[in-house]
């Protein structure tokens, strides 16, 4: 396997501060970017070997531990064998891959020094330096826990008020159904952790939540964008209408002339987390038409149009 020197693909030294490896790091990711270079297979590798190196020496664990693994003397490019420090079955047979959130994969360098602590595969870095968490008090090697990665979308509402899901997942051919408990307030991105064993699976379940837009509302940080239609009479002449939100139904003034796209702020009325921060909710107006209107509507209308001389689209 080949050693990777973080601090050299960043052009920074081991002394350097965070301020100036992040500094490096923008330089070089703006220097390589693919968007620049949509042809150059060496430009992007070198892209995706300065993402993986900021991932590790942009966070102070992650460069502590890899500097720990540095002490061997290693240099860059460097062929070493993971069985020299007892754990020659890697690579044998088995995949490592750990994802960024992103969606980026990193070299199998990055998965043997950090796959175990992640949770996703290769070994814990306690092993390499005498540590004894992954090993028993006898000394033999304990087996590490397998984890798997699924993804749950879930509605507004559902994220809102808390929800349980009933979910279907193959593991090795074999089906199973888990039930993932959602809690109220839960935001896009966050994981649940579901424990394997209640379900007879060796290893835990992450489940990655998404939030989905509905046809009338959607989330924005923690604001509650709501559309509210209203008939063009009721938006021109001003009406007091009800609205149905996430926590009940609530009684709106419409100002007299409101216009399509108008946005009426209630503050502290949107989505809560989960540590209780609360954002607003935005009750945004658009002008319907009522359906299937008769003839007699119609002659309502072209009255106005005759009566009214204003032309929206006139600058």
């Amino acid at each position: 396997m080949e050693y990777k020197d973080y601090y050299k693909i960043l052009e920074v030294d081991k002394s350097a501060s965070q301020d100036e490896i992040k500094k490096s790091f923008r330089k070089l990711a703006k220097k390589y970017h693919p968007d620049l270079h949509p042809d150059d297979d060496k430009a992007q590798e070198k892209f995706k070997e300065v993402n993986e190196a900021y991932e590790v020496l942009g966070d102070e664990q992650k460069r502590k531990q890899y500097d720990q693994f540095g002490q061997y003397g290693f240099s860059n490019g460097q062929q070493f064998d993971p069985s020299q420090f007892g754990f020659g079955n890697f690579g044998g047979g088995r995949q490592y891959t750990y994802t960024s959130g992103e969606g980026d994969d990193f070299s199998d360098f990055f998965n043997l020094i950090f796959g175990g602590s992640g949770g996703r595969g290769g070994f814990d870095m306690g092993d390499i330096f005498g540590g004894r968490s992954a090993r028993s008090a006898g000394g033999t090697r304990r087996p590490q826990r397998q984890s798997y990665e699924s993804e749950l979308t879930i509605s507004i509402e559902d994220a809102y008020k808390g929800v349980s899901r009933d979910v279907s997942l193959s593991f090795g051919g074999t089906t199973r159904n888990i039930t993932v408990k959602v809690p109220k307030g839960i935001t896009p991105g966050k994981k649940i952790k579901v424990k394997g064993d209640k379900w007879g699976i060796d290893g835990d379940i992450l489940f990655k939540i998404n939030i989905s837009e509905s046809r009338d509302m959607k989330l924005e940080g923690l604001n509650i964008i709501k559309k509210v239609p209203v008939l063009p009479w009721e938006a021109a002449l001003g009406e007091k209408v009800i609205v149905q939100t996430l926590s009940g139904k609530i009684k709106v003034d419409i100002p007299e002339g409101t216009t399509g796209g108008t946005r009426m702020r209630l503050p502290g009325k949107g989505f809560e987390d989960l540590k209780k921060n609360k954002g607003d909710l935005y009750l945004e107006i658009t002008i319907v038409n009522p359906p299937n209107l008769k003839e007699e509507d119609k002659k309502l209308y072209r009255r106005l149009k005759e009566k009214i001389d204003y032309n929206p689209r006139k600058q």
